[in-house]
């Protein structure tokens, strides 16, 4: 924090309190937008009363209007918004806080993005856009991109940009392809990057669960020789970190799975790969994708994660992550994570 910022704060604390809050409802209102005050006061924890006084102003000032649907941020609004960005980050300790991140889960960098996911699921897209930033920064030097599934995913190829086309790109399903949400499946979501930035897209289509035989004779067929190639010649991994028993469940796994990862005390789950709390392989599904040791060959890998329910997970993948793995998370992961690391430290 700059000094000046800093003597404003010890002369007029609450200054920078009520700063926040507006910031934080006209934020609130960007996301959700259009949005009436009842649900506003709802998703922002505060009086209708209250709320109604702060978006009186926020619109004599300009930065929001009110249409039948509900309240919208004006242009100018969003200017505001862009303009204190960074300044909020730096006085709702967002920085230090991802330095902190970066020491506790020895990685080479964290960028986290304003509240809890898992309460307001629109941050959802915040997380999407800042990873979506990131990997376009990389797409000059950078041509192929291997790509997991998931919600989180999915959330970033809605905010890659579509200004910039790039036929060199290729991006590659880090997993198979058969199983029940089509939407948030890793070849869905390649494509769908690949729509964004005029890349192309290479697919796999293939169960997760395959017995050792099948593996084994799978691993032999031409297409997957070509896609465990291009796995190998992977320049960037996107990648999400799951919950170990909701992926299991979510894949539909057998009772016997189910109870192996559980009683191996597996927190999370990347790439096929099930790890408990201090990071070792409890369970791993034998599949065609993208494996633990070609991740970590790739020149850039971004891991993506956000909400305090994700805060055991992240941990626990974190101790196997290669060391320049940069991550992706909110707030609401972000404290949690500091908070359960305390209470380990406090034992």
């Amino acid at each position: 924090m700059d000094p000046l910022t800093e003597a404003q704060n010890k002369l007029v604390p609450e200054m920078t309190d009520l700063l926040k809050k507006r910031y934080q409802i006209l934020q609130a209102i960007q996301r959700e937008q259009p949005i009436g005050r009842r649900a506003l006061s709802e998703l922002a924890g505060m009086k209708e009363r209250d709320i109604r006084n702060e978006t009186d102003l926020l619109r004599s000032q300009q930065l929001i209007k009110a249409k039948t649907a509900g309240m919208v941020v004006t242009d100018q609004g969003a200017a505001v918004l862009e303009a204190l960005k960074e300044f909020m980050r730096e006085v709702s300790g967002l920085s230090h806080m991802e330095q902190q991140l970066k020491s506790i889960l020895g990685i080479a960098r964290v960028h986290i993005v304003p509240q809890d996911s898992d309460d307001m699921p629109a941050v959802k897209g915040d997380i999407g856009k800042e990873a979506a930033r990131l990997l376009e920064s990389r797409f000059a030097q950078h041509k192929i991109v291997a790509v997991t599934g998931g919600s989180t995913m999915a959330a970033i190829s809605k905010e890659l940009s579509t200004d910039r086309k790039d036929n060199a790109l290729q991006f590659v399903a880090a997993r198979g392809g058969l199983g029940e949400d089509v939407l948030h499946q890793a070849n869905t979501i390649a494509s769908a990057f690949a729509a964004k930035t005029g890349g192309s897209v290479k697919t796999l289509y293939l169960p997760d669960h395959l017995s050792a035989e099948a593996f084994e004779m799978m691993l032999r067929e031409p297409v997957i020789k070509d896609m465990m190639d291009h796995y190998d010649r992977t320049d960037i991994v996107v990648h999400g970190i799951g919950n170990a028993e909701e992926i299991a469940l979510q894949r539909k796994s057998s009772s016997e799975e189910v109870e192996h990862i559980r009683s191996g005390g597996a927190v999370s789950e990347a790439f096929g790969y099930y790890f408990n709390a201090q990071g070792e392989v409890v369970y791993r599904i034998r599949t065609a994708g993208i494996q633990l040791e070609q991740v970590k060959n790739a020149a850039f890998i971004l891991a993506v994660a956000g909400g305090h329910s994700k805060a055991q997970a992240i941990l626990s993948y974190c101790k196997i992550a290669a060391k320049g793995t940069v991550l992706v998370t909110d707030e609401g992961a972000a404290r949690q994570i500091i908070e359960l690391t305390q209470k380990l430290e406090e034992l």
